[in-house]
């Protein structure tokens, strides 16, 4: 028996238009506009769960492209000296370095608010 087709995604992507002069331009489907740090609103979080009882320190709410914020999560990393990843939007920094990584953060010039314990 074949499966139904229950949503938008099950077509695969397909995008249908009516317009004769539509033309969807790759280069404007993976470009985003990143906000300047002075325009971004970050959040330093303090949290253990769901990692064994280690302790991180979450940086959310980066608006603007992955390849930006990836560099920004390595950026912290190194001048931290710890680990961590980026990963759904939030730079994950190993240890309970959130004052450092607030004062960093500042220095770039972005707004941080500290958040939780």
């Amino acid at each position: 028996m074949a499966k139904k087709k229950l949503g938008l995604e099950d077509l695969g992507g397909f995008v249908f238009s009516t317009d004769e002069n539509f033309e969807v331009d790759p280069d404007d489907l993976n470009s985003i506009e990143t906000p300047t740090p002075e325009n971004q609103h970050l959040e330093a979080h303090y949290s253990n769960k769901g990692r064994g009882g280690k302790i991180v320190t979450v940086v959310k709410g980066f608006k603007g492209a992955d390849e930006v914020l990836t560099q920004l999560g390595k950026q912290l990393k190194k001048k931290c000296g710890v680990g961590g990843s980026v990963k759904d939007g939030e730079i994950i920094i190993q240890g309970d370095v959130r004052e450092k990584v607030m004062q960093l953060l500042k220095q770039e010039g972005y707004k941080v608010k500290r958040v939780g314990g």
